[in-house]
């Protein structure tokens, strides 16, 4: 089993929760992130005032799958998530040990 972790620009998360739906992935989580990576933020204007926005606003997305899944779940989310700009975001995989579903007490492939 794998978990895929994916910093995304906030726009493209319906596409990309579509194409997971369509792909078979039945749950993700999804929260709210601020970040930076080489585009070391960005500069904004309020009032005149120039402010240095060091945090850009990001999602970061969850999903365990199994191996075999997990590999259509990263080329749908590559496919995605990229605009070809700077700050698209990045994919992490790490592998799974384990998963115990608390209500029914399922765990492996089965709770997932």
């Amino acid at each position: 089993m794998k978990k895929i972790e994916a910093i995304i620009k906030p726009f493209k998360l319906d596409e990309i929760k579509k194409a997971l739906n369509d792909l078979g992935v039945q749950g993700m989580t999804v929260t709210e992130v601020k970040g930076f990576g080489r585009q070391k933020g960005h500069l904004e204007f309020y009032r005149g005032v120039e402010y240095d926005i060091n945090f850009v606003p990001k999602l970061k997305i969850e999903i365990v799958l199994t191996a075999d899944m997990a590999e259509k779940a990263i080329a749908v989310i590559q496919e995605k998530a990229r605009t070809g700009e700077i700050g698209d975001g990045k994919i992490f995989v790490y592998p799974i040990e384990n998963i115990i579903r608390i209500r029914t007490g399922e765990n492996g492939e089965a709770a997932v």
